[in-house]
Protein backbone atom coordinates (compact mmCIF):
# COMPACT_ATOMS: atom_id res chain seq x y z
CA UNK A 1 0.00 0.00 0.00
CA UNK A 2 1.50 3.34 -0.98
CA UNK A 3 1.49 6.26 1.53
CA UNK A 4 -0.72 8.75 -1.05
CA UNK A 5 -3.82 5.39 -0.35
CA UNK A 6 -3.74 6.22 3.38
CA UNK A 7 -7.05 8.24 3.87
CA UNK A 8 -8.92 6.18 1.05
CA UNK A 9 -7.82 2.83 1.57
CA UNK A 10 -7.05 2.75 5.65
CA UNK A 11 -9.53 5.25 7.06
CA UNK A 12 -12.01 3.51 8.29
CA UNK A 13 -9.24 0.78 10.22
CA UNK A 14 -7.67 4.10 11.53
CA UNK A 15 -10.89 5.00 12.50
CA UNK A 16 -12.38 1.84 14.02
CA UNK A 17 -8.47 1.99 15.85
CA UNK A 18 -9.44 4.88 17.64
CA UNK A 19 -13.15 3.72 18.66
CA UNK A 20 -11.96 0.82 20.12
CA UNK A 21 -9.95 3.38 22.45
CA UNK A 22 -12.95 5.58 23.47
CA UNK A 23 -11.64 8.03 20.79
CA UNK A 24 -13.02 9.59 17.41
CA UNK A 25 -10.97 10.09 14.48
CA UNK A 26 -11.65 13.43 13.34
CA UNK A 27 -9.08 13.84 10.82
CA UNK A 28 -6.22 11.96 8.89
CA UNK A 29 -3.85 13.39 6.77
CA UNK A 30 -0.14 12.50 5.18
CA UNK A 31 2.06 15.72 4.34
CA UNK A 32 5.67 15.80 4.25
CA UNK A 33 6.58 12.65 5.64
CA UNK A 34 4.65 13.06 8.71
CA UNK A 35 1.47 11.17 9.14
CA UNK A 36 -0.66 12.70 11.48
CA UNK A 37 -4.20 11.46 13.15
CA UNK A 38 -6.77 14.01 15.22
CA UNK A 39 -8.35 12.42 17.30
CA UNK A 40 -11.13 13.38 20.30
CA UNK A 41 -13.27 12.21 23.38
CA UNK A 42 -15.85 13.50 24.90
CA UNK A 43 -14.04 14.18 27.94
CA UNK A 44 -11.36 15.67 25.97
CA UNK A 45 -8.16 13.66 25.28
CA UNK A 46 -5.61 12.80 27.10
CA UNK A 47 -1.61 11.96 26.94
CA UNK A 48 -2.05 8.25 27.80
CA UNK A 49 -4.98 8.30 24.69
CA UNK A 50 -2.76 9.89 22.61
CA UNK A 51 -0.18 7.32 23.17
CA UNK A 52 -2.54 4.06 23.05
CA UNK A 53 -4.34 4.60 19.77
CA UNK A 54 -0.31 5.85 18.12
CA UNK A 55 0.76 1.91 19.43
CA UNK A 56 -2.49 0.20 17.90
CA UNK A 57 -1.95 2.41 14.75
CA UNK A 58 1.90 1.27 14.28
CA UNK A 59 0.65 -2.29 14.72
CA UNK A 60 -1.84 -1.56 12.15
CA UNK A 61 0.75 -0.13 10.01
CA UNK A 62 2.91 -2.29 9.93
CA UNK A 63 0.40 -5.21 9.33
CA UNK A 64 -0.59 -3.69 5.81
CA UNK A 65 2.70 -2.91 4.99
CA UNK A 66 2.26 0.86 4.92
CA UNK A 67 4.63 2.13 2.72
CA UNK A 68 8.75 1.63 1.96
CA UNK A 69 9.62 5.09 3.25
CA UNK A 70 10.61 6.39 6.48
CA UNK A 71 7.62 8.79 8.05
CA UNK A 72 6.64 10.28 11.60
CA UNK A 73 3.31 9.26 13.05
CA UNK A 74 1.78 12.11 14.81
CA UNK A 75 -1.68 11.16 17.19
CA UNK A 76 -2.90 14.50 18.23
CA UNK A 77 -5.94 16.38 20.02
CA UNK A 78 -7.70 19.15 18.38
CA UNK A 79 -6.17 21.58 20.79
CA UNK A 80 -7.70 24.58 22.47
CA UNK A 81 -8.51 26.22 18.80
CA UNK A 82 -9.92 23.29 17.60
CA UNK A 83 -10.67 23.78 13.82
CA UNK A 84 -14.17 21.97 12.46
CA UNK A 85 -13.95 18.79 11.19
CA UNK A 86 -17.71 17.80 10.59
CA UNK A 87 -20.92 19.51 10.50
CA UNK A 88 -21.76 18.93 14.54
CA UNK A 89 -19.38 20.39 15.23
CA UNK A 90 -21.41 23.66 14.72
CA UNK A 91 -24.37 22.47 16.93
CA UNK A 92 -21.82 20.92 19.68
CA UNK A 93 -20.36 24.80 20.14
CA UNK A 94 -23.16 26.97 19.80
CA UNK A 95 -22.74 29.37 22.43
CA UNK A 96 -19.10 29.20 21.93
CA UNK A 97 -16.46 32.19 20.46
CA UNK A 98 -15.34 30.94 17.56
CA UNK A 99 -13.42 31.76 14.48
CA UNK A 100 -14.83 31.53 10.73
CA UNK A 101 -13.53 32.76 7.76
CA UNK A 102 -15.48 32.85 4.52
CA UNK A 103 -16.13 33.42 0.95
CA UNK A 104 -19.19 35.07 -0.32
CA UNK A 105 -19.84 34.61 -4.01
CA UNK A 106 -20.52 38.49 -3.84
CA UNK A 107 -17.45 40.01 -2.14
CA UNK A 108 -13.77 40.18 -3.68
CA UNK A 109 -11.92 38.62 -0.51
CA UNK A 110 -12.59 36.31 2.05
CA UNK A 111 -13.67 37.71 5.11
CA UNK A 112 -12.42 36.45 9.31
CA UNK A 113 -14.46 37.20 12.14
CA UNK A 114 -14.43 36.33 15.37
CA UNK A 115 -17.76 36.33 17.35
CA UNK A 116 -20.18 34.11 19.18
CA UNK A 117 -21.21 31.13 16.81
CA UNK A 118 -25.55 31.58 17.41
CA UNK A 119 -26.69 29.18 15.12
CA UNK A 120 -26.74 26.57 12.98
CA UNK A 121 -29.25 25.28 11.33
CA UNK A 122 -28.66 21.96 9.67
CA UNK A 123 -31.81 21.66 7.27
CA UNK A 124 -30.63 25.17 6.02
CA UNK A 125 -27.45 24.60 5.82
CA UNK A 126 -25.99 27.75 7.74
CA UNK A 127 -24.60 29.56 10.33
CA UNK A 128 -25.53 32.78 12.07
CA UNK A 129 -22.03 34.69 13.95
CA UNK A 130 -22.73 37.39 15.80
CA UNK A 131 -19.25 39.67 15.71
CA UNK A 132 -17.53 40.28 19.18
CA UNK A 133 -16.27 43.33 18.63
CA UNK A 134 -19.27 44.97 16.27
CA UNK A 135 -22.41 42.72 17.61
CA UNK A 136 -23.05 42.73 13.66
CA UNK A 137 -24.79 39.40 12.59
CA UNK A 138 -23.56 37.43 9.98
CA UNK A 139 -25.87 34.59 8.46
CA UNK A 140 -23.04 32.73 6.56
CA UNK A 141 -24.25 29.97 4.16
CA UNK A 142 -21.72 26.68 5.04
CA UNK A 143 -21.00 26.13 1.68
CA UNK A 144 -19.38 29.66 1.65
CA UNK A 145 -17.33 28.28 5.38
CA UNK A 146 -13.29 28.27 4.35
CA UNK A 147 -12.24 27.32 8.08
CA UNK A 148 -14.14 27.58 11.29
CA UNK A 149 -12.36 26.77 14.53
CA UNK A 150 -12.72 27.45 17.96
CA UNK A 151 -11.38 30.47 19.10
CA UNK A 152 -9.67 30.05 23.31
CA UNK A 153 -10.61 32.37 25.75
CA UNK A 154 -8.23 32.77 28.60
Amino acid sequence: MSQRELSEEIRPELSAVADSSGCELLDCQFKGGVLRLVIDRPDGVTLDDCQTVSKQISALLDVVEFGADRYVLEVTSPGLDRKFYRDNDYTNFCGSKVRITWKDPGMPHKRTVVGILAEHSPDLREVVLVASETDDSYRISMKNILMARLEPEF
